[in-house]
């Protein structure tokens, strides 16, 4: 069954019909994404971009293997995606930054939690709720 997860990364064209993206950090779920899985696409701040810009759907998934004697280390995941729908209002930190009571059980406050509350760019697993508030944005 699908799930729903989001990426923060660089992202250098918002209209591209794919993506691929190599070797992202993952956190909260984010390393059991998989083909046919829904993905939304946030611009990283941090390297220029706007917040959301689109949903996908991952076409493939590929667990990139941990470097051996390194105890501590984030899983990373090559992914490639679909464009399914382009964002058609704004949303990122600027939007987000004001959800900050971490147990309201908002789908603001989770996405402000998983992609602003650290600066590092990542893919993470969402929630139903969160994917629906994010499905209104496409």
């Amino acid at each position: 069954m699908p799930r729903a997860f989001a990426i923060k990364a660089e992202i250098r064209d918002p209209r591209a019909k794919t993506f691929t993206f190599t070797a992202q950090k993952t956190m909260y779920g984010g390393k059991s994404i998989a083909a046919g899985d829904t993905i939304f696409l946030f611009g990283s701040e941090n390297e220029g971009g706007q917040g959301l810009v689109a949903r996908g759907t991952v076409i493939s998934a590929a667990a990139i293997a941990k470097t051996r004697g390194i105890a501590r280390q984030t899983p990373r995941v090559s992914i490639a995606v679909r464009r399914s729908a382009l964002a058609t209002r704004a949303l990122g930190r600027s939007e987000l930054k004001r959800f900050t009571d971490w147990n309201d059980g908002k789908p603001e406050t989770e996405l402000n939690f998983k992609f602003y509350r650290q600066a590092t760019n990542k893919i993470a697993g969402i929630s139903d709720a969160a994917a629906a508030f994010l499905g209104g944005f496409c």
